[in-house]
């Protein structure tokens, strides 16, 4: 068995029994009505369109969210006035709020967390992390493996990307 073998193991049996209920937040997060309010309080009005790209998710299922984040009041829906063809999604101030206090509370547990582990082991955290989501991008099971050249443009790339700060 090598090293490799052994961190396999140890990561899914950690993962299988340590999954908690934060870990499901961010992940829920990440889909979904959650997912479109921190869109809309991070870019402001959006077409249903832009929201299905950022979610990777089909028009109806965007549908369902919008329709959904509507009758709890939380979005509204209008026509462009410059393109009647477009519909514009906007949060209501209860919308923002909601968004808002999600983010606030996620940011402060996770900024807990890594005072918890320090800055060197923060860092350190986030490298590793950085790096091996980008693996997982490029290695799936069943497929071959990525060449030396796909992984270094993989990484190049990931230099160039930005994320929010805040939403």
């Amino acid at each position: 068995m090598t090293f490799a073998d052994d961190a396999y193991r140890d990561l899914i049996q950690y993962a299988a029994k340590k999954h908690s209920e934060m870990m499901e937040r961010m992940s829920r997060d990440m889909k979904g009505e959650p997912f479109v309010l921190t869109q809309l309080g991070h870019h402001g009005t959006m077409t249903p369109s832009e929201l299905a790209a950022g979610l990777g998710s089909s028009s109806a299922r965007i549908s369902a969210v919008l329709a959904s984040l509507e009758k709890k009041g939380l979005i509204t829906r209008d026509i462009d006035r410059e393109d009647r063809r477009n519909i514009l999604v906007s949060l209501t101030d209860e919308g923002r709020a909601q968004g808002q206090k999600r983010h606030e509370e996620m940011h402060s547990a996770i900024c807990w967390i890594f005072e918890q582990m320090g800055e060197r082991k923060t860092k350190q955290f986030i490298k590793l992390t950085k790096e091996f989501t980008i693996y997982t991008t490029l290695c799936e099971p069943g497929k071959p493996r990525p060449s030396a050249k796909e992984i270094e443009q993989a990484f190049h790339q990931s230099t160039r990307t930005t994320v929010p700060k805040s939403i």
